[in-house]
């Protein structure tokens, strides 16, 4: 296949994504599987804070004003003229929150609607009055007192940093480069370089270890997670900075670790990233997509080496070659672990206890189209057009 039949074969990443956009409203989004499935009210979401981004990526990339227009109808859904947030809930101090709000950011630059600020204050307002760690970590909801997960990174460091460097002077980014480096210390893997999905600096919890408070796996969507909150908060500080020179390196460590444990053939990352095909293993959809956009982002910002445009384009497309499909007129993004987690709640599978075991992970449901794997998967196309222009 010549690079412009690949290009016409990754162009049906938009022409998927086109279509969910057809088959969605603000009320019921046909990509977040977890309210699908149990019926829930429309509420603030951070699933659908995952495709609101990839909306606005594709905005940014083609200036088409369809998506545009339907990024700010969602947003408009949920916020009022006074900044409330439909569905949010403050008290929970759920770090899962913050995400879509990351939105708001280039919705309020380009109307200069006051809404969008207030919401803004708002989650910021969170951020700043989140719980934390004896040691200064986030923990990631009140429900999980000195947790840290992988995935609160995600969810609010690049948001943090955005406001900090728009409305404050950067005056928080000691504390924003603290939780990353309390990661790097606690939840790294001196063996295999990977980070634990979880961390528990009381180390009381029933699933952390009780040396080190650590779970017991490596999830590689939480993976995924980490390495985006490092590659969109890396792009949004000063090209020359103390700051941006430790991330990246944590980056570049990252990705180090990451490489050796791609599938020989497709490159694609395993649902427990160092058990290959251990019995009841996968490949999984949306941990694979995170870590192709971060390896076509990292090489686009001179961040990795050149060789990670094509490593991330061979990645692209063995996942749309095996986990986008076209049938019965519809397109099928499969292979998607709905949720995982630890503690706190029952897993969704046959597996109850979320100990973090990797008996836990591979019982966790798999889903067709859910926006934790359609946003990133949109992510790593948006970067692969930049790579070929």
């Amino acid at each position: 296949m010549n690079q412009t039949q690949q290009g016409q074969k990754l162009a049906q990443i938009r022409t998927y994504l086109d279509e969910l956009m057809e088959r969605s409203t603000p009320s019921q989004p046909v990509w977040n599987q977890e309210a699908v499935l149990e019926n829930k009210p429309p509420q603030w979401s951070y699933i659908d804070g995952c495709m609101l981004m990839a909306v606005q990526k594709l905005y940014e990339l083609t200036g088409e004003q369809a998506y545009f227009d339907f990024l700010e109808n969602f947003i408009d859904f949920y916020i009022n003229e006074e900044g409330e947030i439909l569905g949010y809930d403050y008290e929970a101090m759920n770090s899962d929150s913050i995400n879509e709000g990351k939105v708001l950011f280039f919705l309020y630059q380009h109307t200069n609607k006051e809404k969008y600020r207030k919401a803004l204050d708002r989650l910021y307002q969170q951020v700043r009055h989140q719980p934390k760690t004896p040691a200064g970590s986030f923990w990631h909801k009140a429900i999980y007192p000195n947790q840290v997960w992988l995935d609160g990174l995600y969810m609010v460091q690049p948001f943090y940093t955005a406001y900090e460097l728009a409305w404050n002077e950067g005056q928080q980014l000691p504390e924003i480069m603290l939780q990353f480096a309390n990661v790097q210390k606690h939840m790294k893997d001196d063996k295999t370089g990977l980070l634990y999905h979880a961390f528990d600096e009381s180390k009381k919890a029933f699933w952390a270890n009780p040396e080190t408070g650590c779970s017991a796996s490596f999830w590689s969507r939480s993976l995924g997670w980490y390495a985006m909150a490092l590659i969109d908060t890396i792009e949004l500080l000063p090209q020359v900075s103390p700051e941006k020179a430790v991330l990246t390196e944590y980056l570049v460590e990252l990705v180090a670790a990451l490489v050796p444990y791609q599938e020989a053939t497709t490159g694609l990352f395993y649902q427990v990233t160092d058990q290959g095909s251990r019995a009841g293993n996968y490949l999984e959809t949306s941990g694979s997509c995170a870590i192709a956009y971060t390896f076509l982002k990292g090489a686009r910002l001179n961040l990795l080496p050149t060789e990670f445009t094509q490593r991330g384009q061979r990645l692209l497309e063995n996942i749309v070659a095996e986990k986008l499909t076209h049938d019965n007129d519809q397109w099928r993004l499969k292979d998607i672990c709905l949720v995982a987690g630890v503690g706190g709640m029952n897993g969704k599978g046959d597996y109850e206890k979320r100990d973090g075991t990797y008996a836990y992970y591979i019982s966790e449901p798999k889903v067709d189209n859910d926006a934790k794997g359609i946003g990133p998967l949109v992510y790593a196309y948006c970067e692969y057009v930049k790579s070929q222009n």
